[in-house]
């Protein structure tokens, strides 16, 4: 299978153009024959940090936007990967949905959010494509154990974590290699290919009051064995893909070796967490 990602510049607020962006993109993987390919986090709205700018911009999965996102993109052959500001009833959530050929095939809420304005998604839906099992994490959520674990145990070969960095320049070779340590490890951890899609800022990002950094891009794709298959470009757009085997179910110690450890050691580790909780 053809996996990818489209690493572009999304323009906060701005949902014509960030939609104009994703069909252009789309028409491209369409042409490379790219068969699942996912964008930035809140590619359809601009990632914000003050909740006023994220509602302004939020809609809901059933409103017109999502309609037209639909409407624009059933032409292409690709299932793709979109994310916005999602308004639910009054909470808002950082969601990407995932859709082909004119249908949403369902939704993941980022679950490690960090903005305070944003709920915490809950749920870990795995998505099916020509076979191939997949499944989707945001940005931070690659950097803890549990969320791409729960993908693989529910049968993932594939993870796509979509994401939105605007990174503080004393920051930034710090994350640089974190990130690719904690994906790297979620890959072979979980024995699956994990990519990591990110967006790219030029200049000042609008969305972003509160600080001021680089959005440098640095999107690829992780093998099963921790070797890293493709890299986008640098500080500029991209279109990255790759052609890959999704690897067969994990049979270590005859359930496989993260089911075997979540046995094993789960329930220590619930009661070791229990007692720190404690303390605290």
């Amino acid at each position: 299978m053809r996996i990818g990602h489209c690493q572009i510049e999304v323009k906060a607020g701005d949902f014509d153009a960030n939609l104009t962006k994703v069909v252009a993109y789309l028409e491209r993987a369409t042409r490379d024959r790219v068969e699942i390919v996912c964008f930035p986090e809140c590619g359809l709205t601009g990632y914000h940090d003050t909740e006023e700018a994220a509602r302004k911009s939020a809609f809901t999965i059933d409103s017109p936007e999502i309609m037209k996102v639909l409407d624009r993109t059933m032409k292409f052959d690709a299932v793709a990967i979109v994310g916005f500001n999602e308004l639910r009833g009054k909470d808002l959530f950082n969601t990407s949905i995932v859709v082909y050929k004119g249908h949403l095939l369902g939704h993941f809420s980022k679950c490690t959010a960090y903005m305070p304005f944003h709920k915490q998604g809950r749920e870990f839906p795995i998505f099916e494509h020509k076979g191939v099992k997949f499944g989707v994490i945001i940005c931070s959520d690659g950097g803890y154990i549990e969320p791409a674990r729960i993908l693989a145990l529910k049968g993932a070969q594939i993870i796509f974590a979509p994401h939105y960095n605007y990174i503080n320049k004393e920051g930034l070779l710090g994350h640089y290699r974190h990130v690719r340590a904690d994906h790297t490890a979620r890959a072979v951890e979980n024995h699956v290919y994990f990519v990591r899609g990110n967006n790219v800022v030029k200049g000042r990002d609008a969305g972003i009051a509160k600080s001021d950094g680089v959005g440098y891009g640095d999107s690829y794709i992780v093998d099963p064995a921790g070797q890293f298959v493709v890299f986008s470009k640098l500080h500029q757009e991209d279109l990255i893909f790759a052609d890959v085997d999704p690897p067969a179910p994990d049979k270590a110690w005859g359930v496989g070796k993260n089911l075997w450890s979540a046995r094993e050691f789960g329930g220590i580790l619930a009661e070791v967490v229990k007692e720190r909780l404690k303390k605290k």
